[in-house]
């Protein structure tokens, strides 16, 4: 592949996954609504920014590309899409991209969700299970999948949706803040806060680390032929305990503040926590390790430290 446009290149996953394929001998296209922060490496990187809504921008966005990495979310994540804001960015730009790329055959990696399955029925996920999605988000991301998936079935593109776990680490440079839980603890941890659950700490999640998945994107895009197609898992196979996690997180913030680990304790769950956030959820990537030889090579605890500095850098630079 000569060229690679990376849409959503400013975005929490999508500035590492460019910051991975900045590594490589190929001309990058970093594409987002602020301008993308350009990472060392032998790649060429031309930076563009463009609202992806407008269709005529993301046509001149993606002219020329062998392979487009669909990083795009729309801006409120899971609230927004309950509310229907996040629609034309989560399901309508890809319409729109397969669209402007008509019979091109051009490589399209999409960032799903392992949550569109919906409530886990089994553990591990391996990618088999039938699609039950329980929330707008999960919704969205699953409709978005479908097309991508009826343009490559047509012979239009060459669609991989990679599902994601729950990723967590620290922000590339230029790019967005995680939302997920670890940092959401990490933060509270760092202002001294007590680090609430909504259950007993025994519901589990698969967590994989932000480089860890820019590498499988990395990877995936050097297997087109044989993951078009498909939609790929993606996890760690380990299955953390939440309650475990947040101990860490308290107990590596006190190692870097000096101050006594914050609390850990159970509280009542707010009435619009989604039925998902009860389950444990542990993920089996064999299929696409068999495929690519990817595997998550941060432990959680390296990352889990990795994060808190990050963030205490951020707030005390």
């Amino acid at each position: 592949m000569k060229r690679i446009t990376v849409l959503g290149a400013t975005g929490f996953i999508g500035s590492a996954v460019l910051k991975a394929l900045a590594q490589k001998e190929v001309q990058l296209r970093a594409v987002a609504r602020k301008p993308a922060v350009v990472p060392p490496g032998p790649a060429e990187v031309e930076v563009v920014t463009a609202d992806l809504t407008d269709r005529e921008a993301l046509a001149k966005a993606v002219d020329g590309s062998d392979a487009v990495v669909y990083l795009l979310l729309g801006d409120g994540g899971w609230r927004a899409a309950e509310e229907g804001s996040a629609e034309r960015v989560n399901v309508g730009v890809m319409q729109d991209l397969l669209d402007v790329l008509g019979d091109s055959g051009t490589v399209v990696v999409y960032g799903g969700a392992a949550s569109q399955v919906g409530v886990p029925q089994r553990e591990p996920l391996d990618g088999s299970e039938p699609d039950r999605p329980e929330t707008a988000y999960d919704r969205q991301k699953l409709r978005a999948e479908q097309l991508l998936e009826k343009a490559t079935a047509a012979g239009r593109v060459r669609g991989i949706t990679l599902r994601l776990p729950t990723v967590f680490g620290e922000s590339a440079p230029g790019g967005g803040g995680d939302r997920g839980v670890v940092s959401a603890m990490a933060r509270r941890a760092l202002d001294g806060q007590p680090l609430t659950m909504w259950h007993d700490g025994t519901v589990r999640r698969d967590l994989v680390h932000v480089d860890d998945i820019a590498a499988a994107f990395a990877a995936a895009l050097d297997h087109p032929d044989q993951l078009a197609g498909g939609h790929w898992l993606l996890g760690a196979g380990r299955g953390d305990a939440l309650g475990d996690v947040f101990r860490l997180i308290a107990a590596v913030t006190s190692d870097h503040t000096g101050a006594p680990p914050v609390e850990v304790t159970s509280v009542q769950a707010p009435s619009h926590a989604p039925v998902t956030d009860f389950r444990s959820v542990t993920i089996d990537s064999s299929a696409f390790r068999a495929v690519t030889g990817w595997r998550p090579e941060m432990p959680l605890g390296e990352g889990i430290h990795r994060t808190v500095e990050a963030l205490a850098r951020k707030a005390h630079p």
